[in-house]
């Protein structure tokens, strides 16, 4: 039986690949793993999210959810530092490694947890939650994941989700405008769509 990313405790032994990112100036160096989304580089549709992304205007913490080894979380908080940024996932190794990938680029303004969807976040409140789904997972989970999110942000916050149009990105909006006040598209590249949803 194949393996996901979104196992809760990957099985695969483990052979861990490390290289440099460089944007905005400055080089980060990251870590993943067999059993993690993403092996070898920040993936296209990670940067064009981190690209797009919008400090909001209202006071509070940063969400990453489903972080996986920590491109997102990690490469926001170090342009936000007067933030914390939460990093979550249900992969222990992908924890792990957002851990390390924080410590190696000298990010400190975050905690990274192991949680399912955002089970142990959900007595906590954010500003913004930033995404890039397990399609594999399914449309439940990612549609369970948006309708939790919804409940933690603040108003005046937002979601910030990449997703490509193949894999639903019209049927993510659709269900984002029956959670949110506004939801626009922020951004459409290379088939992905970066949809930010507003809670006012």
């Amino acid at each position: 039986m194949s393996e996901h990313y979104f196992s809760q405790k990957p099985q695969t032994k483990s052979s861990p690949k490390t290289w440099y990112y460089q944007t905005n100036g400055k080089q980060y160096t990251f870590t993943s793993d067999i059993g993690v989304f993403s092996k070898r580089e920040v993936d296209f549709g990670s940067r064009l999210l981190i690209e797009q992304f919008k400090e909001p205007t209202v006071p509070g913490d940063f969400l990453d959810l489903g972080c996986g080894y920590g491109p997102i979380g990690i490469l926001v908080a170090d342009r936000h530092p007067s933030r914390h940024m939460v990093m979550v996932d249900i992969n222990e190794r992908a924890v792990k490694l957002a851990a390390e990938n924080a410590r190696q680029n000298g990010v400190t303004n975050m905690t990274c947890l192991q949680s399912d969807k955002l089970a142990v976040v959900k007595n906590r409140t954010f500003a913004a939650v930033l995404t890039n789904p397990p399609i594999r997972a399914g449309k439940q989970v990612v549609h369970e994941m948006f309708t939790e999110a919804q409940q933690v942000i603040v108003q005046g916050g937002s979601l910030w989700v990449v997703i490509q149009k193949k894999q639903g990105a019209p049927s993510a909006k659709k269900k984002l405008e029956q959670l949110f006040a506004t939801v626009e598209t922020v951004a459409k590249r290379k088939g992905y769509y970066i949809l930010r949803a507003d809670k006012v």
